[in-house]
């Protein structure tokens, strides 16, 4: 699959796109988050 046709997301901290990852191929579902940072700072949501 060509990386153009990846699916995406929104974070729900920074509020921008990202993409699907190899890692998150099982739990692609349940990802919400771009990374690790905006992660941690989920409890900074206004």
């Amino acid at each position: 699959m060509k990386k153009q046709h990846l699916p995406e997301k929104i974070c729900l901290v920074c509020e921008k796109p990202f993409t699907w990852r190899k890692k998150w191929e099982k739990n692609w579902v349940e990802v919400k988050y771009c990374s690790e940072k905006c992660r941690r700072n989920k409890k900074k949501q206004v």
